[in-house]
């Protein structure tokens, strides 16, 4: 999994409220556990028009500049509805590193950290102060500082973040739950290794 530790990246606002997970991706879309192909589905309900092909200019990613855009701020309860991992699979397959938003769902919090997106939780008044700073500025982009917590407008507004200190580390280090469990292999052989010896009635 890609590291987290600093992003500098164009930031666009889809302010909605309870965006679910078959909003992010429909579940029509929904017929592969790879983690590859669903970056064309992102937001396909909203982000094309009825034939399912041709961009909705009112749409916010096909808004001028919003093109490269790896930083989602957003409404709150933002990912709620079903489980699916394809949700943020799809997010970070288009591009996003970060989003941004007043709360998320549980699940879908933690399927972003296994993803390599870093969900930022702030006040809604400090969202809405990011979407006015996004809106004047000639740029729309944004700063995220993952050691330090905090968020940076281009204006110089900072906006600090809390974080858990386990979730914290692991996106630091590129680590989602098999990974980390992986860095712990040297000791989980060796606890295999004393219980052999001390139970080999189990492994026979």
């Amino acid at each position: 999994m890609e590291k987290f530790i600093t992003y500098q990246g164009t930031a666009v606002p889809l302010m909605r409220s309870n965006v679910n997970t078959d909003d992010i991706v429909p579940a029509r879309f929904l017929k592969s556990i790879r983690r590859t192909g669903f970056a064309d589905h992102l937001f396909a309900n909203w982000r094309y028009l009825e034939d399912g092909r041709t961009p909705d200019p009112e749409f916010a990613l096909n808004q001028p500049g919003h093109e490269d855009a790896g930083i989602l701020v957003a409404g709150e309860n933002f990912g709620c509805g079903s489980s699916r991992e394809h949700a943020p699979w799809s997010l970070r397959e288009y591009g996003f590193r970060c989003i941004i938003a007043p709360s998320f769902a549980d699940i879908f919090h933690n399927n972003c950290f296994n993803s390599s997106i870093l969900p930022v939780a702030l006040e809604p008044s400090e969202v809405d102060a990011i979407c006015t700073a996004l809106a004047n500025a000639t740029s729309p982009t944004l700063h995220v500082d993952l050691p330090a917590q905090i968020v940076t407008t281009a204006d110089g507004q900072v906006f600090r973040f809390e974080i858990d200190p386990f979730k914290k580390n692991s996106m630091m280090e590129g680590l989602d739950n098999i990974g980390w469990s992986l860095s712990h292999k040297d000791e989980i052989l060796a606890y295999e290794l004393r219980r052999r010896q001390e139970a080999p009635w189990l492994f026979a």
